[in-house]
């Protein structure tokens, strides 16, 4: 099974900035679709940033212009860095990649434990 861990959050102050990784045990990053989700207490997950393996991003409309998801497939890391923070951004932030097998016909989806962002005003 693919693991996933997260790293680089932490306290900052409103307009600071912090990157965040996902470091993935496997060789998985040339074909995965990645993903960076946030849940802050008492609300859903939501999806912040995501990457197709072709390298097409989408983002959630509160972090555009702030926040910028790349990856490194040499590396299997995926980044998150994220510019003028602001509390809202207060959440835990989750790695997510998934994919299908085409010759297994099986698809397959792996979050991390997550790392705690906190913003303070």
């Amino acid at each position: 099974q693919v693991h996933l861990v997260e790293s680089g959050g932490g306290l900052v102050q409103s307009g600071g900035s912090l990157r965040l990784s996902c470091a993935a045990s496997e060789s998985i990053f040339s074909i995965a679709d990645m993903g960076w989700y946030r849940q802050a207490p008492g609300k859903a997950r939501e999806l912040v940033a995501s990457m197709s393996n072709g390298g097409t991003t989408n983002y959630a409309d509160s972090v555009k212009a702030r926040f910028t998801i790349s990856r490194d497939n040499a590396k299997n890391i995926l980044y998150l860095q994220m510019y003028s923070l602001k509390p809202e951004d207060t959440a835990v932030y989750y790695c997510n990649a998934g994919w299908g097998d085409i010759v297994t016909q099986q698809v397959y989806d792996y979050w991390g434990q997550g790392t705690q962002v906190t913003v303070s005003s």
